[in-house]
């Protein structure tokens, strides 16, 4: 069965997501995009009138992969919770080849201004995510949901930022026994 080529949205979206994460998103100019893409700078506007409506496609493309990550975590998981599931794919995360933190922590340090689209774009993927956290903590029957949510954002963003600057193995093992001390759930084995 023949495959289709990528179309040049999705080769621009593809591009973007691997130069802006492994370089940041302002040191990577549109004719970069477009030569490595292989599209013309046409094409480019004309699914992307600005660079900055590519930079918050490259952060939802990323937000609807992470939400399906986390989908597949808690539903490996088998606990009634999910939340070790999610626990192991943060610190799985942290070890990774290539990784270079959080993306959307790294956007927003190029975005400082709260009301950019991009900025909006990154509120609403750390909205979901605290909401996601805090459900699966209210299914486990923690006793305050909403702290351990927020505790768990905490955890998150620290594993993700500090596997940059320690051992990231290290920092998995230490994200996934505070998660499950939080939590109340036994030690992995």
């Amino acid at each position: 069965m023949p495959t289709t080529a990528p179309s040049p949205r999705d080769r621009l979206l593809e591009t973007a997501n691997r130069l802006f994460y492994s370089e940041g998103i302002h040191t990577v100019p549109v004719d970069r995009l477009v030569t490595e893409a292989g599209v013309t700078r046409a094409t480019f506007y004309r699914h992307f009138p600005a660079k900055e409506d590519l930079v918050v496609a490259y952060l939802r493309a990323t937000d609807a992969r992470l939400r399906g990550a986390v989908e597949s975590a808690v539903a490996r998981d088998g606990a009634d919770t999910g939340l070790s599931g999610v626990l192991d794919l943060i610190g799985e995360t942290t070890c990774a080849a290539g990784f270079r933190g959080c993306h959307f922590i790294n956007a927003a340090a190029e975005y400082p201004n709260a009301s950019d689209p991009v900025r909006v774009a990154i509120a609403e993927h750390r909205a979901w995510f605290q909401q996601a956290v805090t459900d699966l903590a209210a299914r486990s029957g923690h006793p305050d949901p909403d702290y351990a949510g927020r505790v768990l954002v905490l955890l998150h963003d620290g594993a993700l930022s500090g596997a940059q600057l320690d051992d990231p193995e290290a920092v998995r093992r230490t994200l996934v026994r505070a998660g499950r001390d939080l939590l109340g759930l036994p030690a992995p084995e």
